[in-house]
């Protein structure tokens, strides 16, 4: 019994993908600041069941990553944001 494979003669449909650059929200605004207080900021890079979204995600650069995900730490241990988003 052998495999099906593909005709390698057959053309392939042309995808018409455009990947826009993503660039940092803290970089290009400098009144921006990583605060554990402004919950409301934080809440932007979770997901809906409370998960730090990626940097691939966010666009955001490493350095900003890094002091992101240590407020949204801490913005967790003193109760301003969620451990984890309950179903229901």
């Amino acid at each position: 019994m052998t495999m099906p494979t593909r005709n390698s003669s057959a053309p392939r449909p042309h995808r018409k993908f455009f990947h826009k650059k993503k660039f940092c929200k803290f970089c290009n605004d400098s009144n921006l600041k990583i605060d554990y207080k402004n919950y409301i900021l934080l809440r932007d890079f979770l997901t809906e069941r409370g998960k730090i979204m990626p940097r691939r995600i966010t666009g955001n650069c490493a350095g900003h990553q890094r002091e992101l995900t240590v407020a949204i730490k801490r913005a967790r241990v003193i109760a301003l944001l969620p451990f984890v988003v309950s179903e229901g």
